[in-house]
């Protein structure tokens, strides 16, 4: 079944200069890039994405990083794509991804306040029709 994911590489991967290993990883395991931007996230955007963790305490440190720099933002298209490509990021840790994974093999923990963990992908197709329709319209 084709599935369509968001995937953000977020302001620490663009940083970092890993869009292009980011994206090869995701091309070479045969998903398609449909749709593809560089932009800085606003305020509002972030908002909307990010609405099930108002008032965490980690809600405030996770705009101001994703603020922080350009982010990419990708529509990415294939068979079971959002579970693939959930699997190629690892878990949300850094330092526990294991090797292999996205996040396991080019991330690391910073030591700041906010989890800087270089990708972000839809967790459902409910969440990534959500997620493409905030960050593409």
């Amino acid at each position: 079944m084709t599935e369509r994911s968001l995937v953000l590489i977020k302001p620490d991967g663009v940083e970092r200069n890993l869009v292009g290993a980011i994206l090869a990883r995701i091309e070479t395991k045969g998903y398609r890039i449909a749709e593809l931007q560089r932009l800085s996230a606003t305020r509002d955007i972030l908002e909307q994405h990010y609405e099930e963790h108002q008032g965490k305490p980690f809600y405030e440190p996770l705009l101001e990083f994703m603020m922080s720099g350009p982010i990419v933002a990708a529509v990415i298209e294939g068979d079971r794509a959002i579970e693939g490509l959930r699997t190629m990021m690892g878990p949300s840790d850094p330092t526990t991804a294991p090797a292999g994974t996205i996040r396991g093999d080019l991330g690391r923990d910073w030591g700041e306040k906010v989890q800087k963990n270089l990708v972000h992908g839809s967790d459902s197709p409910e969440s990534a029709e959500r997620e493409i329709g905030i960050w593409f319209g």
